[in-house]
């Protein structure tokens, strides 16, 4: 029988067979994101390019870059957006970085992780690759359709920023007068909060935000996080661990910056955003140690990516790293977290065995033979890379392989990329 007779009692039953097996397909897609793989995937059009990993179904996180750098181009600042209804992946842009899942339309909802760069970066990104935010084949309601960068921007549902620094917010606050769609959160912890609302005052910009739930004529509302080793749920299936992070200091003392563990609660699967950060051996209170502490038990079972800040080169001197890494230091970084894994997981069995023989609960230290391989599974992003204003090669090609030259050198077994606008990663 055509369905353009069919009794509608038929056409509702059939409607909701449908239904049904959609959500089936839905839940096998969570099972099987409990065998975790990353990919990455930069559309060929987008000018900087970047390692292209084998496509696997196995994810999490969708990830797109809005923008990477951390100045002096103002259309290529920190952000990601990544989808908030997870599914079966959910994507994310950086410096702005959207977030969204895999089988999600991007009309559901996204995060945008940090704000620097925005709108004008996003439409810049579709016209050099407009299929980028392609709503699926078979979505019921936009099937084949391409998204704008109004639509994009309109979907997000909230924010989530390390500090306040304008390069990190740029967008976030030039924008606010535009959104449409539902109030927005801005999640961060209070004293960057603070630092917004003292530019949300009708002074700088007009005040658009509150801190109060039930001033909906705000478009929106600060939602302060608290740095207590719990996760805080921030969207449906999204939950966020909160890390202080030092970013150098001024006439006011020192600066702090946020580290953020961000989890899809269906699968357990996590990525670890950095700030901006300043290296722990050169700084007074040393605070990265304890987001290597926390990372180290999930390498790489379910923490399989790391984006981190290098924004200057190699040479850089100390009196002019303003709170910010070189290659050096975070090759310093990333050896600390190699020596937390292998304290947590030794090297091999014949090193589990030389501890059981040392003195009683005396802890073996790794030493730099124990940490080769450490990081294997685990694949490091570069973040922030201030571009200089002469030279032919791109200052993220050039810092990328002073890393990756360190790094190899060490041995230590993560693959290092660096992150570039308009580029497409799956977690």
């Amino acid at each position: 029988m055509s369905p353009k007779f069919m009794p509608n009692r038929l056409q509702g039953f059939l409607s909701l067979y449908k239904l049904c097996l959609d959500r089936c397909r839905r839940l096998l897609e969570y099972v099987a994101l409990a065998v975790l793989n990353i990919h990455h995937d930069l559309d060929s059009s987008i000018p900087p390019a970047a390692i292209t990993l084998p496509s696997s179904p196995m994810t999490a996180f969708d990830i797109v870059v809005v923008g990477a750098g951390g100045g002096p181009d103002e259309t290529n600042l920190s952000a990601f957006v990544f989808p908030l209804i997870p599914r079966a992946h959910t994507l994310i842009y950086p410096s702005r970085y959207l977030v969204k899942s895999h089988s999600s339309c991007w009309e559901d909802g996204v995060l945008a992780l940090e704000a620097g760069s925005g709108q004008g970066a996003l439409g810049r990104i579709l016209e050099t690759s407009p299929r980028l935010f392609l709503s699926e084949e078979g979505d019921p309601l936009l099937p084949g359709r391409t998204l704008s960068a109004a639509d994009v921007y309109s979907a997000i549902r909230c924010f989530l920023i390390t500090h306040a620094h304008l390069d990190h917010i740029n967008s976030l606050v030039v924008s606010a007068g535009s959104l449409t769609g539902p109030r927005k959160r801005i999640y961060a912890v209070k004293e960057t909060l603070q630092d917004l609302a003292s530019i949300f005052n009708d002074r700088i910009w007009p005040n658009l935000a509150s801190w109060e739930e039930k001033d909906e004529d705000y478009k929106l509302l600060y939602s302060p996080l608290t740095p207590d080793m719990s996760f805080t749920p921030i969207f449906p299936d999204i939950s966020v661990q909160t890390f202080p992070l030092n970013h150098g200091s001024n006439d006011h003392g020192p600066y702090e910056s946020s580290a953020f563990f961000i989890r899809h609660d269906l699968t357990g699967t996590e990525f670890l955003f950095f700030g901006d950060v300043e290296p722990d051996s050169i700084s007074s209170t040393p605070r990265s140690i304890h987001v290597w502490r926390a990372a180290a038990p999930k390498i790489p079972e379910t923490l399989r990516a790391i984006f981190i800040e290098c924004s200057y080169p190699s040479g850089r001197p100390d009196s002019q790293l303003y709170g910010h890494l070189t290659p050096e230091y975070l090759l310093e970084e990333l050896i600390v977290l190699a020596t937390e894994v292998r304290k947590i997981r030794p090297a091999s069995h014949s090193a589990e065995l030389h501890t059981k023989h040392t003195r009683k609960r005396q802890r073996r230290i790794p030493t730099a033979s124990d940490i080769r391989n450490a990081l294997d599974g685990l694949t490091v992003y570069l973040t922030h890379v201030k571009d200089a204003p002469t030279g032919k090669t791109p200052m993220r090609e050039i810092i990328l392989e002073q890393v990756r030259s360190l790094v190899e050198a060490k041995g230590l077994g993560c693959t290092v990329l660096a992150a570039a606008q308009g580029m497409h990663i799956s977690v």
